[in-house]
């Protein structure tokens, strides 16, 4: 959906009505110089005043408050509710009210939506190598998917503890063909699961080439979560190929922040 100067990419997966979805790229917005468009992030060295001007051209846009996260690569889920806070420590959020947005803030890192069938929760969660591959085999992902589990069982919300009834979409992010990381990094992903290896291609002595939506979909598929949408690991989803659409903090070094955005309605 695109009005003026703005663009707005929004899913297409089978979310119930009363789920919404988008995620921002750089294109309209008050920011300048490297921050150029809308970023969203007022860590990056933008001007406060435009990154501010920024969100709330971001709430017009929703029609409901974008909650903005302090994010650490970790895996800490926040739950939202209307009397939390911006700027809290966290790498995804959960919400079962309506009139909040989950919101992760990336610029090569993956956004990854989440929803049930039934549209009474909605996640969102940035997932960086770091965040995904956690730590003793568990991530931001499985931080995710237990918050799904945690609904008092009932008839409206039966089979909402099924991963296999969840529904994602992967946002734009670093691609393939341009995320280089060391051995320390694909042995990771590999001593958590022999089958991340098909994830990485031989670079440069010491280095791989990792596929980061492909790593995200295998472990949503652990974890049982097999209705996966969006980024396929194709160039039209890669931020750093993408200049004049996508903030990259890989190909730039100083760099605004893109929005992926998840909230119910009535």
């Amino acid at each position: 959906m695109q009005a003026d100067n703005f663009e707005w990419l929004v899913p297409d997966w089978p979310a119930p009505a009363s789920v919404r979805a988008c995620c921002s790229t750089r294109k309209g917005g008050q920011s300048d110089g490297p921050y150029a468009g809308l970023n969203f992030g007022l860590h990056v060295g933008d001007n406060p005043q435009h990154v501010l001007s920024n969100r709330d051209l971001l709430q017009t846009h929703l029609g409901v408050r974008p909650v903005f996260m302090d994010q650490v690569h970790g895996r800490q889920m926040l739950q939202l509710d209307s009397g939390v806070a911006d700027g809290l420590a966290a790498d995804g959020a959960y919400t079962r009210q309506k009139g909040l947005a989950c919101t992760v803030m990336v610029a090569d890192c993956l956004p990854i939506l989440l929803c049930d069938p039934q549209g009474l929760q909605v996640a969102a969660v940035h997932a960086g190598w770091r965040g995904l591959l956690g730590a003793r085999g568990r991530g931001v992902l499985e931080s995710a998917i237990e918050t799904f589990s945690t609904v008092t069982p009932s008839p409206r919300n039966a089979g909402l503890e099924d991963p296999a009834n969840l529904i994602a979409w992967l946002g734009p992010c670093i691609g393939p063909n341009a995320f280089e990381v060391g051995d320390e990094v694909r042995a990771a992903y590999v001593a958590h699961s022999a089958a991340a290896a098909s994830c990485f291609r031989p670079g440069a002595a010491g280095k791989w080439w990792a596929d980061l939506p492909s790593l995200a979909r295998q472990r949503l598929a652990d974890l049982g979560v097999v209705q996966t949408f969006g980024n396929d690991g194709s160039d039209n989803w890669c931020t750093v190929t993408h200049a004049s659409r996508f903030f990259s903090h890989r190909r730039d070094g100083v760099s605004g922040r893109m929005a992926a955005c998840i909230w119910r309605v009535d």
